[in-house]
């Protein structure tokens, strides 16, 4: 099984190489480009979904398998292993994968410039199936790289040219700043040796400091490509950028990768972890939530908005992380396997819905000819029935709303910070209940971003010739977005499916698992125990269902019988206009002035013209990201005065070289000494 899915990745490698070949020597323009579509996205569908099954059946058959492949550093091979944490993430990525191929069989027909995509998406299909299987350091980062390199190709793809090369180069500058910290990371697990295989790097054993320089280099490498909070400030840019359908891939999938990466370090890797470790992932988590909808509240951007929830739903993941390694650290198996499968529940859920909402963003961008600001559309539901119906449920999933699968994994998480009152340090005490606050501000601030998105871009009336233009997408974005959707709402209704599918992970990581789900009653879920708490997912929508045509049969019994239609009107003007209606704006107001000052430094300044004058009155409003002004703008410039300086570098003589050459060589053996 191993070894198919390796042919996998071989052969999505080859459908790029053919992609090349093909479009090169057979016929261009836009025939040879709507081949070449057709054929590079088949491809990648056919492999993915083939992926998809080996990686399940890996998954729910408890396989393991080790394979050594003669490539690589002469004295080591390249290593690949399948186990329950690489087979679980394996089925998230080439679930996604399999999605976004099949939408980009439509939706790629519709590109300006297809080879600027097709050559490069199945490498980086190949590179997120590669990662979770790499058993060694140098495999895993020439994967690793293998996957930044191709998604940096595509976020240059549209021809967006300042927006995507300013997107593009702090995107490869913080892909390069990641590499750079997971390479010192595996550097300190393999120790003075030279372990880079993973097998031994379990075995050895480490100094409370070098596990802590672990820890702090596994952050800063798998959390900037996840997007936590400071290191998150690339992927509002870069994701938008990119096609719709890799967009998707980079928000729903690659972060989850990282995510990945986190979890093999420092789950798995490192040993057996401090209490202490929990405190920067769970205050990292908590305030990437908090700041990531934040920040999606106030955009009228589209698919910014989107990128910014991303952010959000990894905090959230974060903090499931988190609490695991402070209930692993303290002894308390059982809460840990809870937090864990929170938060591996939530990363599956979110790759679900948010590709969904952007499958239904390109849809959009699709029907009106490139319209990403909310401010200008409008109406679409009555245009575009069938995205919409599933960008709705994507929404309410988003917001974590019963019964969809993204309020179960937030639930989970919830019931998992009510167990930390028995953690025995007094800091986490006090730590993971604010931490939880953070947590429902993330969710009650996310159902109100998505109710703003969704009236503002769907409802309404269209407010530009462009959105009252707009026509259903195709059939294969169409079943795309529906698929989606769907799963949404089949995992909100039994989610003891994913909760049983995920124990073998949760049981090679901190030793437990959460008690077997499908055998409940009424298919109900129990975190711990009947006692504390349980949930139905089927109940609650039944619930949901009977009440609303209860409702409706009251209103059609009691009130009156008589149906009048006649056009809208206000308040006696019957001639409504668009600009009558709120704005996206406007709705985020309240909390922009609650939160602005402090998250944003917001301002508002109001010109008014001068009696007399014809000339409009405006309101001009400014925010700012605080990180990006105090942490990369100083930077920025120390790394600019840097380079003037060492600019006079390259006008020595040779004898000031060869002077340096020795002192560097003198420094290097001084710390080789050291280290051994």
């Amino acid at each position: 099984m191993l070894t198919a899915l390796l042919l996998c990745a071989v052969a999505l490698l080859a459908v790029s190489v053919l992609a090349v070949l093909g479009y090169g020597g057979g016929r261009r323009g836009v025939a040879g480009g709507a081949v070449a579509t057709t054929l590079v996205y088949g491809g990648c569908l056919a492999v993915s979904a083939l992926a998809f099954v080996l990686a399940l059946a890996a998954l729910l058959g408890g396989v393991t398998a080790g394979l050594t492949v003669p490539l690589g550093l002469p004295w080591l091979g390249a290593h690949f292993r399948l186990d329950a944490l690489s087979a679980a993430f394996l089925v998230l990525v080439t679930l996604g994968a399999a999605g976004a191929s099949f939408y980009a069989l439509g939706y790629g027909q519709h590109a300006e410039a297809p080879m600027r995509v097709l050559p490069f998406y199945p490498v980086f299909l190949a590179g997120m199936l590669l990662v979770p299987l790499a058993d060694d350091a140098y495999a895993f980062l020439l994967c690793w790289e293998l996957m930044s390199l191709a998604s940096w190709a595509l976020v240059l793809a549209e021809p967006r040219p300042e927006e995507n090369a300013r997107a593009g180069y702090l995107y490869i500058v913080m892909a390069s700043f990641g590499t750079l910290a997971l390479l010192l990371a595996f550097g300190l697990l393999a120790g003075p040796e030279g372990h880079y295989a993973f097998a031994e790097m379990r075995g050895a054993e480490r100094t409370p400091l070098t596990s802590a320089l672990v820890l702090t280099l596994a952050i800063l490498g798998a959390g900037s490509k996840a997007g936590l909070v400071p290191l998150h400030v690339w992927l509002p840019l870069a994701h938008p950028a990119a096609p719709s359908h890799v967009s998707a891939l980079m928000s729903g999938v690659m972060t989850k990768v990282a995510v990945y990466a986190f979890i093999r370090i420092v789950f798995d890797l490192v040993g057996q972890p401090e209490w202490w470790w929990s405190i920067p992932i769970l205050t990292l988590g908590g305030s990437t939530a908090a700041l990531g909808v934040l920040h999606a509240l106030m955009e009228r951007d589209l698919k910014r908005l989107l990128a910014y929830s991303t952010i959000e739903n990894i905090g959230i993941v974060f903090i499931g992380l988190g609490l695991a390694l402070a209930f692993e650290a303290s002894g308390y198996r059982a809460a840990a396997a809870l937090a864990l499968t929170a938060a591996l529940f939530h990363a599956f859920n979110h790759t679900l819905f948010k590709s969904a909402l952007f499958y239904g963003a390109g849809a959009v961008l699709t029907a009106t000819h490139g319209e990403r600001n909310i401010e200008r559309l409008g109406g679409l539901i009555h245009r575009m029935p069938v995205s919409s119906a599933a960008v709705l449920v994507a929404a309410m999933a988003a917001a974590a709303l019963p019964p969809l699968n993204g309020f179960v994994s937030e639930w989970l998480a919830f019931q998992a910070i009510l167990v930390s009152p028995d953690l025995p340090q007094w800091g986490l005490k006090f730590l993971i209940p604010t931490v939880g606050m953070l947590l429902a501000l993330a969710a009650a601030l996310a159902a109100s971003c998505f109710v703003r998105a969704y009236g503002i871009a769907w409802l309404g009336r269209p407010r530009t010739a462009a959105a009252a233009e707009a026509v259903e997408t195709d059939r294969f974005s169409s079943a795309a977005m529906l698929g989606c959707a769907a799963l949404c709402v089949l995992f909100g209704l039994f989610p003891g499916l994913v909760i049983d599918a995920l124990a073998p992970v949760t049981e090679g990581l901190v030793g437990a698992r959460m008690p077997a789900q499908l055998g409940q009653a009424w298919l109900s879920i129990v975190p711990i125990a009947d006692s504390r708490s349980s949930y139905n997912g089927v109940l609650v929508f039944l619930f949901i269902v009977a009440s609303a045509m209860m409702a409706a049969a009251a209103i059609h019994r009691f009130a009156s019988r008589a149906l009048r239609r006649a056009p809208p009107w206000d308040c006696g003007f019957p001639n409504l206009s668009p600009s009558m209606q709120y704005t996206g704006t406007s709705l985020s107001q309240p909390l922009r002035r609650v939160f602005g000052p402090v998250v944003f430094r917001s301002r508002e300044h109001v010109e008014m013209p001068l009696p007399g004058s014809v000339a409009p009155a405006r309101i001009v409003r400014q925010r700012q990201d605080l990180v990006w002004e105090f942490l990369y703008l100083p930077i920025g410039r120390a790394v600019g005065r840097a380079t003037e300086v060492l600019n006079h570098l390259q006008f020595l003589t040779i004898r000031r070289y060869l002077v340096f050459v020795f002192l560097s060589l003198v420094l290097l053996l001084l710390g080789l000494g050291l280290w051994s």
